[in-house]
């Protein structure tokens, strides 16, 4: 089995769980006897993997003979139907003639020594993010040309026009792999372009999986999607603790309470705030620590002071990947108030260094982890009472810790690659 896998983020350069997602469910397949072609914007620092193939959208040379090929396919005939067929049911009419205009220039940049080109990627998420998704596109249905595999895998909104630019060139099945919807990210306030291109990706798919059943309903009832064409694989996590490669030791003054993600609506950080003010009215030794990066920051940094706690509350601002392992090895406590949270790896990478964990009720991690101690992320009085228990009652904690690592025992990516693998054999052979 051949899988054309077009993602976004890879190790080292990751802003939240899908890249570590991506990575543990390749390593996941490959481990299922999959070969896997992961398609990457850029492969610029990505760790070298020698089992799973990488290709860099921005090494792919479109060769003159693909030029007319383009021609003569469904997306790209004419300006008429890019705006029509591509553009225009899920992106503003101004904005795709914006766009189109600079399209007609991208088959002829950085020509190469036989007329070749390449287009240019950052596979960040800055201002131009809309047009490399379409350029990635082109990407999507150079690669869907060549035919060399035997299922097509997108994962989320970045690779949803890749994925059905393969398919269409192709014929060959897609599978549309959400782990975060545009209600998830942004609440009712959400960016319409956005969400037409998720809603356009999970009709054209031919399944598409959840990465837990919280994730499925927001499909259903946001998208009106089928039910019964949405499976549920949920995510896993590497299990490498490396505490003692760090040496780290508890604080034995202070304990430390985490929050780690997106300072974002999505993670639920003005809770956490909130509730870190309440505990600090009855405990003293105690500090927090919001580590991670958002457009929420300059308000919390603000509430922190205007609190009077920002001796005992502490922002980081963004963490690579060791920073963040140094950072759970320090950690006594981690809360993860999610507002919308489709998954939370992180909650799994914790009780790798045995930090015990509170998590939001509207987590899809708490559908797998059965025995954590769970609140709504609006309860801040029952966050911050859950938060003093855990900090005062060490048996607790570790009741809580042992119970929950039971459970992570049954998780693997492994478990995961082989439901993906009988997925793509399943739709394989409904599609021949």
């Amino acid at each position: 089995m051949k899988v054309l896998m077009f993602g976004w983020e890879f190790p080292p350069f990751i802003s939240g769980g899908l890249g570590m997602a991506c990575y543990g469910i390749t390593r996941g397949l490959i481990n299922n006897d999959v070969d896997i072609r992961l398609v990457l914007p850029t492969k610029r620092g990505i760790y070298s993997e020698s089992q799973i193939e990488i290709v860099a959208a921005d090494e792919v040379e479109l060769s003159e003979h693909y030029r007319s090929l383009l021609e003569s396919t469904y997306s790209f005939k004419t300006g008429k139907e890019l705006l029509e067929h591509t553009i225009s049911p899920y992106y503003t009419q101004s904005s795709a003639v914006e766009f189109f205009n600079k399209y007609q220039h991208l088959m002829t940049q950085q020509e190469g020594a036989h007329g070749n080109s390449v287009m240019a990627f950052s596979g960040n998420y800055g201002k131009d993010l809309m047009n490399e998704v379409f350029r990635y596109s082109v990407i999507g249905e150079y690669l869907g040309s060549l035919k060399d595999f035997d299922i097509i895998h997108a994962h989320d909104w970045v690779s949803i026009l890749a994925g059905v630019a393969a398919k269409r060139i192709s014929g060959k099945p897609l599978i549309l792999h959400i782990h975060a919807t545009e209600y998830d990210r942004s609440g009712e306030n959400i960016n319409q372009n956005v969400s037409n291109i998720e809603k356009f990706g999970m009709e054209h798919a031919d399944k598409i999986v959840a990465v837990s059943y919280y994730t499925k309903n927001t499909i259903v009832s946001h998208y009106g999607i089928d039910p019964h064409k949405i499976v549920v694989v949920h995510n896993a996590v590497e299990k490498q603790k490396q505490i003692e490669r760090f040496g780290i030791k508890k604080n034995l003054l202070d304990k430390y309470v985490l929050f780690l993600g997106r300072v974002t609506m999505q993670k639920g950080p003005d809770y956490f705030i909130e509730a870190a003010n309440l505990v600090l009215k009855k405990l003293k030794n105690v500090r927090f620590i919001m580590a991670g990066s958002g457009d929420m920051m300059p308000k919390l940094i603000s509430r922190a002071a205007s609190l009077k706690i920002t001796d005992k509350f502490h922002f980081t601002g963004f963490l690579n990947r060791v920073e963040v392992e140094k950072m759970y090895a320090m950690s006594d406590l981690y809360v993860m108030p999610s507002v919308s949270e489709p998954f939370g790896i992180t909650a799994f990478e914790a009780l790798l260094y045995d930090v015990p964990i509170i998590l939001s009720k509207q987590s899809g991690v708490s559908e797998v982890l059965k025995d954590a101690i769970k609140v709504d992320f609006w309860d801040v009085e029952k966050l911050a009472s859950v938060i003093i228990n855990f900090l005062q009652d060490q048996k607790l904690a570790k009741e809580i810790v042992d119970k929950c690592k039971n459970e992570l025992k049954n998780i693997h990516w492994n478990n995961a690659g082989n439901k993906l693998k009988n997925l793509y054999h399943a739709i394989s052979f409904s599609h021949n």
